[in-house]
């Protein structure tokens, strides 16, 4: 269906008389008529009681099905009903004439255009086509040839525009420039003063390319146009909105990004990794983190958590369109997302289309994955290498003292007495107490069989009588089998009020799933022991105690040694005497009932009137073998245990960076299968229309929108199909937009000075074969960026001075015409960066956890306090730091630094006078001033003139004149030398690169 058949769907006019047959004119007949009376229409749909001729065929497809839809019996037609009705006509009717033409024309087959496509014209229509320039396929323009002209392709394109304009380019820059310049550019730091002497001295014909080769091997280029990347992912570390809740796994996409450009990663994989990567390298870490992409904005938890399903809904929509423009604008420059709740008003995409291209990316979720990559899986065999060392040297250092206790143990095992209980259950024929009368009465299906006492799990327990001393200080013990691992809550054996309410007791998974805990009546003297999960119990006894001390620390044993960590609680009581009774397989009650039950067989079980020690547990559990840690040390020198010291404190190192390795993990896609996508009218979802496929835009020449899958496809093929649409060679937007992309980072404008909108309301290419010239080049070079970055940065447009000229600025003050390099300020990241760099505090280290800048806390919603913390591990590059949507920082931000909020495509660059207070009184600013002052010391004399020298080479890379040394040496003699730093640090010779 026709373009003008999807406007047409909400256009309402009145009937009128036809003409005689002639030749209908588009471009001047139609096109201005559309232009005029639909621009403003919404889509029709609802009142047309939801019928949408453009589900039929995708709109604006320049084909002839639609038209021939129409044209079969226009008389039935829902546009020709529109035609007629007399009852909503509008504010400015159609004449007869009009409403004539355009019968006439959708009769005729209402085809779209009637002119060649010229790539390089450009429409002067209030909206665009399909015959809009950037979505026609790639032009392989010729370069420009004349007398004369530039060996450069891009200066051949350049110099042409500047000639038309009667403009000649600038003349090259100064070798210091020019370093300065691609240092900053590509690697986003300054160079030193010694890399600056080097290059200018050097008159190698092939230097300046040398110097270009260096700095995009270095690893510095990646951390650069990385921060530019991130910019259009709108990465941020938290979550936003109003828990604003700390991403603490979302760096691993940072740091993917960064590897992924230095490696020169070609840029078509580039994208299609964060779009798909889980997919398309399903068993590879680095596929998971790429995808980090696709959730890298806020996430409205509380709105996806809300009671009401409408609301969630609405959010979830809202979720989805972020995705969308997303995706659409920094992959293609296409606007996408203002289709969600009616047809684009501008461009040619339809509510359709928008739906389909949302269905691709239906089923991403936020959350987190298990991130470890084959480099982690090196460092974890290592760590397990030099850890089972550690674990040898120990073993030989106390295995031999162990050896001597146990050996002396068991001569003196006949004399030792065992721990004395004040009850015993063995259940040889009853359940009688074999030390007193605590005897048992068995509930249910309680029975002995064998010795053991029997517990289905459904109604068998055991009670005894009162105890007849009270109890405050208290050991349980009990040998035991269970029936399964996957039974949640039973007791094994309690010590309760008579009533039941006031209990403690041994109990098995009732709140860890497959650890033993301390239960009681409320969980108010009970904690997590984090002990590890049983997994023997079910095949053989095992010996069970819990210890319950006077000063209310709760300790477990399991086979005689400690069973994860000790806690102490306030809420520890007394039994009192003839109060209080035994209970088996019960964790606490009167009667049978609930999860309280337990299923298994008790061989023994011991109650103490005291507690227990860690010796007298493992006795009482058959360990004479174990000893304790006090023990053993007893029997070692010294100098023995501060070397086994030394030993312990690194295997404790070691199972901390393993468990780090193995609990890694990435916040990035979790996939979850969608429902079938609809079309919601009006982007309600309370309005579901048709059913919809996945798919692409069919505006977008060269790629078939068509994704050949159903509207049910599992996910991962959806993303799959996307990505592979998106970054297909054919894709005309695709190789476009990242070239334009790079010209604005470069230059400062793109040559279409809106990068993410290539749209009719985006900007008109400045130099459109320019544009097409570089992306043909984009794709035949395999799509390698650095391939693009070297042949912008050797062309002599790149290397023209800065330098004004009152002729060029009369006619292209904005050098749109590239009669110049435009001086460009630093961005906020790269300024603290070159701070650091100059006063010698840049700490290198290379990828990794981000530093923090900020205090928290949590009460209900996480809160950030910015701080100024200093030591080496915050003075990493300012793109490792952690990037929060509620935590900002007052430098970088008066500087415009943007809010990772939002896409931000352009930063915004602002004078105003915070930034040049920031750059006075700012405490970083403060501290790098102090050492920049003291590392000029460093490098000088003690003479005033010397270290002023030093700080020129340090912040310009270069030494000052005499006019500038006869002006600061007397500040600095009556200010001090980190001032005149404070003062450098505010110069636009510092601040700017030219």
């Amino acid at each position: 269906m026709s373009f003008a058949v999807g406007l047409l769907t909400g256009l309402t006019v009145w009937a009128g008389s036809t003409r005689a047959a002639e030749p209908i004119e588009f471009d001047r007949q139609i096109a201005p008529l559309l232009a005029e009376r639909c621009l403003s229409c919404h889509d029709g749909r609802e009142k047309s009681g939801g019928l949408n001729l453009s589900s039929r065929q995708s709109a604006f497809d320049g084909g002839d099905s639609g038209a021939v839809l129409l044209a079969a019996r226009p008389e039935e037609s829902f546009l020709w009903q529109r035609i007629r009705d007399d009852e909503m006509p509008p504010k400015h009717p159609l004449s007869a004439d009009e409403k004539a033409l355009l019968k006439r024309w959708i009769a005729e087959g209402a085809r779209w255009g009637t002119d060649p496509i010229d790539p390089f014209r450009f429409t002067t229509d209030k909206r665009a086509g399909y015959n809009w320039w950037s979505l026609q396929p790639l032009h392989r323009a010729a370069i420009p040839e004349w007398e004369g002209s530039p060996a450069h392709p891009i200066d051949a394109f350049v110099r042409r525009r500047l000639t038309e304009a009667e403009l000649v380019p600038s003349p090259e820059a100064d070798r210091r420039t020019l370093i300065r310049r691609l240092a900053f550019d590509l690697t986003g730091l300054p160079p030193t003063a010694e890399a600056v002497e080097a290059f200018v001295n050097d008159s190698a014909p092939d230097a300046y390319e040398n110097l270009v080769e260096r700095l995009l091997a270095s690893e510095h280029y990646g951390e650069r146009w990385a921060r530019h990347w991130l910019d259009i992912a709108r990465f941020g570390e938290s979550q936003g909105f109003e828990r604003d809740k700390l991403r603490p796994n979302s760096w691993r996409y940072r740091d993917w990004v960064i590897a992924a450009l230095n490696a020169d990663m070609p840029y078509d994989e580039f994208v299609r990794m964060q779009i798909a990567g889980d997919v398309l390298r399903p068993n590879d870490a680095d596929g998971i983190a790429a995808t980090g992409f696709l959730v890298a904005g806020a996430y409205d938890e509380v709105g996806q958590s809300q009671q009401s399903a409408a609301m969630r809904a609405v959010v979830r929509q809202d979720e989805l369109e972020d995705y969308a423009a997303t995706v659409g604008q920094g992959f293609l420059g296409l606007t996408v997302n203002c289709a969600r709740c009616h047809d684009h008003k501008f461009d040619p995409i339809s509510q359709t289309e928008y739906y389909a291209f949302v269905s691709a990316l239906e089923g991403v979720r936020h959350g987190e994955r298990p991130y470890q990559t084959e480099t982690m899986r090196r460092e974890l065999a290592a760590l397990d290498a030099r850890r089972s060392e550690r674990k040898r040297q120990i073993a030989a250092r106390l295995d031999p003292v162990r050896d001597r206790i146990v050996a002396e143990r068991k001569q003196t095992l006949a004399a030792q007495q065992l721990p004395q209980p004040l009850a015993r259950w063995t259940f040889d024929a009853d359940f009688r107490d074999e030390l007193g009368e605590l005897h048992g009465t068995p509930h249910g299906a309680a029975k002995i069989d064998n010795g053991q006492l029997l517990l289905d799990g459904k109604s068998a327990y055991v009670t005894t009588r009162p105890l007849p001393k009270p109890l405050t200080e208290k050991t349980l013990e009990a040998w035991v089998r269970l029936s399964n691992l996957e039974q949640r809550g039973g007791g094994v054996v309690s010590v309760q009020t008579l009533d039941g309410v006031l209990f403690d007791a041994i109990v098995f998974g009732e709140k860890d799933s497959g650890q033993w805990l301390a239960g009681s009546n409320n969980f108010v003297r009970t904690q997590s022991f984090q002990g590890p999960k049983e997994g023997e119990a079910d095949t053989q006894i095992v010996h069970v105690a819990i210890v319950y001390r006077a000063d209310g620390t709760i300790v477990a044993y399991r086979n005689g040694e400690r069973y994860g960590a000790e806690y102490r609680t306030d809420a520890a009581f007394r039994l009192e005497k003839d109060q209080s009774q035994v209970v088996f397989g019960l964790r606490h009650g009167t009667s049978a009932g609930g999860n309280r039950l337990l299923s298994g067989a008790i061989d023994q079980a011991q109650l103490y009137d005291r507690a227990l020690s860690d010796e007298d547990v493992a006795l009482s559990a058959g360990r004479h073998d174990l000893v304790t840690r006090e023990q053993l040390l007893t029997r070692l020198t010294a100098s023995e245990r501060q070397e086994l010291a030394a030993w312990e404190s690194e295997l404790e190192s070691l199972d901390t960076q393993r468990q780090s390795l193995r609990e890694a993990k990435a916040y990035a896609v979790v996939p979850k299968q969608p429902e079938v996508s609809r079309l919601l009218l009006r982007g309600n979802p309370g309005t579901p229309a048709e059913v919809i496929a996945p798919g692409g835009i069919a505006s977008v020449s060269g790629v078939a929108a068509d994704f050949d899958l159903a509207p049910d496809a599992i996910e991962s093929e959806r993303r799959r199909r996307l990505a592979e649409w998106i970054t297909s060679p054919n894709n005309p937007l695709f190789a476009r937009v990242i070239v334009n992309r790079l010209w604005h980072y470069h230059f400062g404008t793109g040559i279409v000075d809106s990068p993410n909108d290539f749209g009719f309301n985006g900007g008109r290419p400045t130099h459109p074969e320019l544009l097409d010239f570089l992306a043909v080049q984009l794709v035949e070079h395999k799509f390698s960026l650095k391939a693009l970055h070297r042949l912008i940065v050797t062309s002599e447009t790149y290397r023209q001075s800065s330098r004004p000229r009152a002729d060029a600025l009369a006619v292209d003050a904005d050098n749109r015409l590239l009669w110049r390099f435009a001086p460009q300020r630093l961005e906020a990241e790269v300024l603290r960066d070159a701070m650091l760099l100059a006063s010698g505090e840049l700490n290198p280290q290379y990828l990794g956890p981000p530093y923090q800048d900020f205090q928290t806390f949590t009460r209900n919603s996480q809160f950030y306090e910015m701080i100024d913390p200093v030591g080496p591990e915050f003075h990493r590059r300012t793109i490792y730091r952690t990037w929060l949507r509620s935590g900002r920082n007052m430098l970088l931000d008066a500087f415009d630094c943007p809010d990772p909020s939002t896409i931000s495509p352009k930063r915004a660059v602002t004078t105003t006078p915070t930034q040049s207070l920031s750059l006075l009184n700012n405490s970083f600013v403060l501290r790098m001033s102090d050492s920049l002052a003291a590392r000029a010391r460093e490098d000088a004399d003690a003479s005033p003139a010397a270290q002023i020298a030093a700080v020129y080479r340090r912040v310009y890379q270069r030494l000052p004149s005499e006019d500038e040394l006869a002006r600061v040496t007397p500040f600095v003699e009556a200010h001090g030398l980190s001032a005149l730093c404070r003062v450098l640090f505010n110069s636009n010779e510092f601040l700017y690169v030219e």
